[in-house]
């Protein structure tokens, strides 16, 4: 028999997983659990790629859920901003206030100024009046040199001329002028601070609005894309929870059919379990028919030793694992149906030649757990159990850990 270049515990090709694991004729026990097997192996898939799903949508809704927490943190920041920017603006809003009605008193008092200085000019007047007609020419000469009203009541000489009286006349004109002067520029300063103010409050207010408005579309988009990977996520775990129930169902009818195939063949009585010096157990009882490495005509080195039992010996797990490898006397080159069990990241034992297979893959079994039944199917010339221990892939004499 050629040496195999199996590596237990690596994924099959797919041609291997559509081999049937059990040997009957077409329409028997047998058919009906090659295609159990079948229908399992899909099944296993199907529910992998769940589970692949299920990761992918978890790491989505993670991301999403940490997006959402990052633009929640920028609207609490950008209400307390606002916070900061609504009294600023109330502060605005009084200084304005406040503008405004030094605004409405400085037109008012302009108005009553505005009164005051006709008055004033209407009183200068008379008294010039009186003053040329008390035929004082000099004075007169005065006011008629004068470039204007504002030059006349500046004059020295026009005021030493005249009296007491007049000259309070003349005061009030001159201040009356120059206070409406002043209250005419201090209305303008404030009419212009009045707009600056009412420009930067709605500036101010149009950008928090802005951006406030942006972050909250945007987290709102955030929880609706996480709300619909949140359904797919359910569905998907619905659709896996029912994939690993049919799968119950259909390991519990193959554990069925495996039972009446045992019972059809003649499966013998289970023996005792029989421990050597090593970790493994024996899988059977009996003489050992080729050692290990023995040169034959097909092969230079039988990679396993044959154990000599008869048709229908309950094979016993060497140790607890999960099966890694089932394979039909059609798919196994020779070494019949086949089983392999990987124990440990580096140790896996592996069945050939039986005559019924009664586990199934990524089945986990325990030490002793009957996992088969020998025979001879395969290139076989008598019943016997082929057993191999493989580390890391490669054979190695199985008497090393019985």
């Amino acid at each position: 028999m050629r040496l195999r270049t199996f590596a237990a515990g690596v994924a099959l090709p797919l041609a291997a997983w559509g081999a049937s694991p059990l040997v009957a004729d077409a329409g028997g026990p047998g058919a009906r659990a090659a295609s159990l097997s079948n229908k399992i192996q899909q099944v296993q898939g199907q529910i992998g790629r769940k589970k692949g799903t299920e990761r992918v949508l978890t790491t989505e809704i993670s991301a999403y859920t940490s997006r959402i927490s990052r633009l929640e943190a920028r609207v609490t920041r950008l209400r307390t901003r606002e916070s900061a920017v609504q009294s600023s603006l109330d502060r605005a809003q009084s200084d304005l206030a406040h503008t405004q009605a030094q605004l409405r008193a400085e037109r008012a008092r302009l108005v009553r100024l505005k009164a005051r200085l006709a008055q004033a000019k209407q009183a200068l007047g008379i008294r010039l009046v009186e003053i040329y007609e008390s035929d004082k020419p000099d004075l007169v000469t005065v006011v008629l040199s004068s470039k204007g009203f504002a030059d006349l009541i500046e004059r020295a000489d026009f005021m030493r001329r005249i009296s007491d009286q007049d000259r309070s006349i003349v005061e009030l004109v001159k201040t009356a002028r120059l206070d409406a002067i002043a209250t005419a520029k201090r209305l303008d300063v404030l009419e212009r601070r009045q707009q600056d103010l009412t420009a930067r409050i709605l500036v101010r207010r149009r950008e928090i609005t802005q951006v406030k408005q942006g972050v909250i579309d945007t987290r709102v988009g955030l929880q609706g894309t996480r709300a619909d990977k949140q359904n797919a996520l359910g569905r998907v775990r619905v659709q896996r929870h029912r994939l690993e129930g049919n799968l119950s169902d259909l390991r519990a009818e193959q554990a069925k059919i495996a039972a009446a195939l045992r019972r059809s063949q003649g499966a013998l009585p289970v023996g005792p379990i029989h421990h050597g010096s090593g970790s493994l157990i024996w899988p059977v009882n009996g003489p050992i028919t080729s050692p290990f490495c023995e040169r034959r005509a097909w092969e230079s080195c039988h990679p396993g030793i044959d154990i000599g039992v008869p048709s229908g010996t309950p094979i016993r797990a060497a140790a607890a694992g999960t099966v890694s490898l089932i394979q039909s006397e059609a798919a196994s080159g020779g070494y019949g149906n086949f089983t392999c069990i990987q124990h440990t990241g580096a140790m896996a034992t592996c069945y050939a030649h039986q005559s019924s297979i009664g586990v199934s893959m990524g089945q986990h079994v325990s030490q002793g757990q009957v996992i088969g039944l020998s025979g001879c199917t395969g290139r076989c010339f008598g019943p016997h159990l082929h057993f191999e221990v493989r580390i890391n892939g490669a054979v190695t004499n199985p008497l090393n850990y019985l």
